[in-house]
């Protein structure tokens, strides 16, 4: 007979889950393992809320095991560390992002690249080596592999920092890994929220001219006197979109809802890319003929390996570049994820969980 989440492990801890589709989150008592040798645990200060945790809370990509306690932009203070953990001591600053475990044996794992191991292990909705389901961030502690773990500039704020984890290296990834971080090049987002906005400020902290792409005209101020984009296209501005056809080396995509990709991959040049990194729940048109004739491609790209999430970190931490967000309680949940699915949120939730999470 399986256990409860509450007993089957030795060390209690608390937390938000969402039981049902329904994507109602309600205090939950389940459990953490043992800090193994190679383990840190680590008590959570602060936890960005991704707009894949609404997904999961939602089932919308049919791969959510209920309860779920979603959370994986997670910053924190390690409280123990394993007889062999060599990275940490306690009271280290830390953070945790999408995952927390991979075979650490393939190629991938071997060229730093575990994002892409065929056995990663997400940090929370999955199954971990244990055969028990991993719990995220919207709790009071984690227990991680000291691999998976992120060393905490000291000038980068835990709160606002948060969502780099998730945010941050799933645009700084793509940046670098298709040549988007050199001066001068012209780089596109498509959308301005918790993805978009981190973004732009990556494309230009590395010297680039950015365009943001939105279907709406009332985030052009946002965008270019606060977020000091170059240019603003509203999408739905069919003759403003003409002129900027073959204008842009290279667009990251954040948008995460259903959207036609051609006028998009027509503001490429040729042999540039469009970039995906937002995670529709409904499968996208492609066209193929402006993709063959211009040499085109669209592609993908999913957070990032761990010696690339401390790179980013640390980069962010140089160029004081954080997410812009709303601090908000744990029991203020329910309404930021009814905020989020309006994209009501300028432009990250972050959870104060340390001061406001009320263990039952």
């Amino acid at each position: 007979m399986a256990k409860s989440p509450e007993t089957e492990h030795p060390v209690k801890a608390f937390g938000w889950a969402a039981r049902d589709p329904s994507a109602h989150f309600s205090t939950f008592n389940f459990s953490r393992r043992v800090t193994g040798e190679r383990d840190v645990q680590v008590k959570v200060l602060y936890c960005g809320v991704c707009h894949s945790d609404l997904h999961m809370a939602k089932n919308e990509w049919g791969l959510t095991q209920f309860p779920i306690v979603p959370g994986h932009e997670i910053t924190g203070m390690v409280t123990e560390v394993g007889s062999k953990v060599e990275k940490f001591k306690v009271g280290d600053k830390v953070g945790i992002g999408g995952m927390v475990g991979s075979c650490r044996e393939c190629d991938q794992c071997a060229n730093d690249l575990e994002n892409y191991c065929s056995k990663f292990i997400l940090t929370y909705g999955a199954r971990y080596t244990d055969g028990t389901v991993t719990y995220g961030g919207y709790s009071d502690k984690i227990v991680a592999d000291e691999h998976f773990v992120i060393r905490w500039p000291e000038n980068l704020p835990l709160d606002a920092g948060a969502p780099l984890l998730c945010a941050g290296i799933t645009t700084y990834s793509p940046l670098k890994y298709y040549g988007l971080d050199k001066p001068g090049l012209n780089i596109g987002v498509v959308g301005l929220g918790g993805l978009g906005h981190v973004a732009v400020k990556f494309a230009k902290a590395f010297g680039s001219k950015v365009t943001v792409i939105s279907t709406s005209i009332n985030k052009r101020q946002e965008a270019t006197e606060r977020l000091g984009a170059d240019s603003f296209l509203v999408s739905r501005d069919q003759e403003a979109m003409e002129a900027a056809v073959g204008t842009l080396d290279g667009i990251i995509d954040t948008v995460s809802v259903s959207h036609p990709l051609l006028p998009l991959v027509n503001l490429l040049k040729p042999h540039s890319h469009l970039i995906m990194v937002g995670a529709a729940e409904k499968p996208l048109e492609v066209p193929m003929l402006p993709l063959i004739f211009g040499r085109k491609s669209i592609s993908g790209s999913g957070i990032g390996g761990l010696k690339e999430t401390q790179e980013m970190v640390d980069f962010a931490a140089k160029h004081n570049i954080s997410a812009d967000v709303e601090i908000i309680s744990m029991d203020y949940i329910n309404t930021a994820m009814k905020r989020l699915e309006k994209s009501d949120v300028k432009y990250r939730f972050v959870l104060d969980v340390a001061n406001s999470l009320k263990v039952e």
